[in-house]
């Protein structure tokens, strides 16, 4: 399949940009370019907003039966379709076909989970204190048209959570995805659209992205707004979303601790933490990254890992037998760089990787450091690569006072044959996600969110629909 040129969808419409602006969309793997993407301005932008606008007003009275009904059409067409879209999303982000494929198909289980959870939004009657004329009733509404900013690791993945919980809830959303990944978020909307989908409901643009957060965010028409992405921009839209009362979801960076006792199984670890880490070129929200282990078995576990790590196959995502792709652009080739130099520094060694792979494309080598001081760039801020940082630690609680050591708290993991340590572990390690004994496997009826820096919020479970929803008192007295 070619790569598509990708357009702004705007009231049930497929169209480019009203100044005939667009962007080039690069392929990671050799740097060139594949095609373009329309970039908005502000007339769109208010055309967008006006069509959500509509778009709620027939959306929130439609029977959440029938918006159900809609969505379940969508993860039909999303399935159909999954090869196509892998091919498109590999090509635009990097990685392997397998785990393109694996994002599509994804996503439609979501969508059908939040489509049998719409009708389940109940309100409740509340009995009076004494006056049987009196009936106290608790209403939960859709809040209204909302903002979503997405980024480019998983352009499926993170669009489809949001607008899952809000098409569920009977919101209309307005999608700003990433330009660097335009076509695979563009190829999810198309399904919604396909399936049947009002006009206005979903919306999808693309553009400058701090001009059009700073447009949106504040527009009267917006009433909520949810973000994922890094830390220090997620605190800037929180900031201005405050200021004008709007309501907001922010699902920021982590920096994943992964705690591995003297009594874990080793092979089970590196299996399990070494398939985690390098998935899309450990360019994950909740990639383990701190690895935190036992002295005793610390020489074994990291030889393990660094011949796991050595056994990786590295190419282009469309290639047979590849593992693990390209970054996703040349600014994660040179984060890499500075993370691994500033370890060395420091006095952490190498035992797997830590170059770049060749001069095209964004290619890096599987990397494991060993004896990371604490001090290291890599122990302190997040990576967002495939790099893995080894640290021993005496005990369980040393290793829990490092992981909740950091502001970020998305996601854990740890590794134990002791119910003791399991339930230590489970109550004092600060992350809104912890994974024991087994690698990340989140889905969409358990909640997805973190806690102190990594953001507010969950985009899973049934809380997801709650943050779309006003929960509004109302008495009536009968006379």
């Amino acid at each position: 399949m070619n790569y598509p040129n990708t357009q702004l969808f705007i009231d049930g419409q497929w169209r480019d940009a009203a100044d005939g602006r667009t962007l080039a969309v690069l392929n990671p793997a050799n740097g060139r370019e594949i095609g373009r993407v329309a970039h908005a301005g502000t007339p769109d932008l208010d055309a967008a907003l006006e069509a959500a606008k509509k778009g709620f007003e027939t959306w929130r009275d439609l029977a959440p039966v029938e918006r159900g009904r809609i969505m379940r059409r969508a993860a039909v067409l999303m399935r159909e379709r999954a090869a196509d879209i892998a091919r498109v999303l590999t090509q635009e982000q990097g990685k392997p076909l397998a785990e393109a494929k694996g994002e599509a198909m994804a996503a439609a289980d979501i969508i059908e989970w939040f489509a049998d959870e719409g009708p389940r939004v109940y309100g409740r009657i509340v009995p009076s204190r004494g006056n049987p004329a009196l009936r106290q009733l608790v209403l939960k509404d859709p809040v209204g048209p909302v903002a979503a900013f997405t980024p480019w690791n998983f352009p499926i993945n993170q669009v489809v959570r949001k607008v899952g919980a809000a098409l569920a809830s009977g919101c209309s959303m307005l999608v700003k995805a990433a330009e660097e990944t335009p076509a695979a978020p563009a190829a999810l909307i198309r399904a919604f659209a396909d399936a049947g989908l009002p006009p206005g409901v979903l919306g999808l643009v693309y553009g400058n992205p701090a001009q059009i957060s700073a447009y949106l965010i504040p527009h009267p028409a917006i009433r909520k707004i949810t973000f994922t992405g890094s830390t220090p921009v997620g605190k800037q839209l929180a900031a201005l979303a405050g200021q004008h009362m709007k309501r907001v979801t922010m699902e920021l960076g982590g920096h994943a601790p992964v705690i591995v006792c003297e009594d874990a199984d080793i092979a089970l670890a590196v299996k399990s933490a070494g398939g985690a880490k390098f998935r899309n070129a450990g360019q994950v929200c909740i990639s383990p990254t701190r690895f935190l282990v036992h002295r005793r078995i610390a020489p074994e576990f990291a030889a393990e890992l660094a011949k796991h790590a050595q056994g990786l196959k590295v190419g282009d995502g469309l290639a047979d037998g590849t593992q693990m792709g390209p970054l996703a652009n040349p600014r994660r080739l040179t984060a890499m760089t500075e993370f691994t130099k500033d370890a060395i520094e420091r006095g952490a060694t190498v035992l797997a990787g830590g170059e770049r792979i060749g001069d095209t494309g964004n290619f890096w080598q599987p990397t494991v450091l060993s004896d990371v001081p604490l001090q290291a760039k890599v122990f302190n801020d997040e990576p967002f690569g495939p790099l893995a940082a080894i640290r021993t630690v005496e005990t369980v609680d040393e290793a829990i006072a490092e992981a909740n050591r950091l502001p970020y708290g998305l996601a854990g993991y740890a590794f134990t044959r002791s119910l003791k340590n399991a339930d230590l572990l489970t109550r004092r390690v600060e992350v809104g996600m912890l994974w024991i004994n087994m690698p990340a496997m989140p889905s969409a009826e358990m909640p997805f969110g973190g806690v102190k820096d990594s953001g507010y919020g969950s985009e899973g479970g049934p809380e997801a629909l709650e943050a779309y929803l006003n929960v509004r008192a109302i008495a009536v007295m009968n006379v």
